[in-house]
């Protein structure tokens, strides 16, 4: 029982703990690095970093212009903010880094682009205490959980309600081919499939009870 109503507490207040793009009040304040960072200016952010600027100011939000940049999906940004220096494992107000900013996105290109700028991809992130992977996961964004496999993202961290990234694919999706095919990333990784939430219960006892036919298949 207790599991069931937790994930009913979730789903209702799923879109209270999401992760917030900057709004349109939000960019209209924006100055220097934020705004640059916004538009993807490369030249405006290199120029705005030589003569000083703190390449980690806050917005209101505790946004960065690196997790703004991200927010955008500007790449050429994000690039010239760290190499100006900035913060790649920053956290936000909704303790968010900008790897799992691009991983919510589905943007695979900027997940691999932020790895390799430095952001860890084992970093605890949200107010679940999750990590990209398991936020990847519960959305069925498979190419970004192949790459944050790819770039060492722990594959069997425990979030704060008990459950991992294969536990999140399952409880989490609909059944449907995008979480297929992350359950089979993940499996195929080497997630522990024997790990259960705080009943004890599988992910392979979830997808049965589900009647997902492909995934028990997998998790077997």
């Amino acid at each position: 029982m207790f599991r069931f109503l937790l994930l009913a507490v979730i789903l209702t207040a799923g879109t209270a703990q999401a992760q917030t793009a900057p709004s349109a009040s939000d960019i209209a304040s924006y100055t220097g690095l934020h705004l640059a960072a916004h538009e993807g200016d490369v030249d405006e952010i290199n120029r705005l970093i030589t003569t000083g600027s703190d390449v980690d100011i806050r917005d209101l939000s505790q946004r960065t212009p690196a997790h703004v940049a991200a927010f955008a999906s500007h790449d050429d940004a994000l690039i010239a903010l760290a190499n100006g220096g900035a913060d790649m494992n920053a956290l936000e107000n909704r303790v968010y880094d900008v790897l799992t900013i691009a991983a919510v996105a589905d943007d695979p290109e900027m997940v691999s682009l932020a790895m390799e700028l430095g952001n860890a991809p084992d970093l605890i992130t949200s107010v679940y205490d999750g990590t990209a992977l398991i936020a990847a996961a519960h959305l069925g964004h498979h190419d970004v959980v192949a790459r944050l496999v790819e770039g060492g993202a722990p594959l069997d961290h425990i979030n704060n309600l008990a459950w991992t990234a294969l536990i999140e694919a399952v409880v989490l999706g609909n059944g449907g081919p995008d979480h297929i095919k992350t359950v089979q990333i993940l499996v195929d990784a080497g997630a522990d499939k024997s790990i259960g939430d705080r009943d004890g219960v599988t992910p392979l006892q979830y997808a049965t009870s589900r009647g997902y036919a492909e995934m028990i298949e997998i998790l077997q």
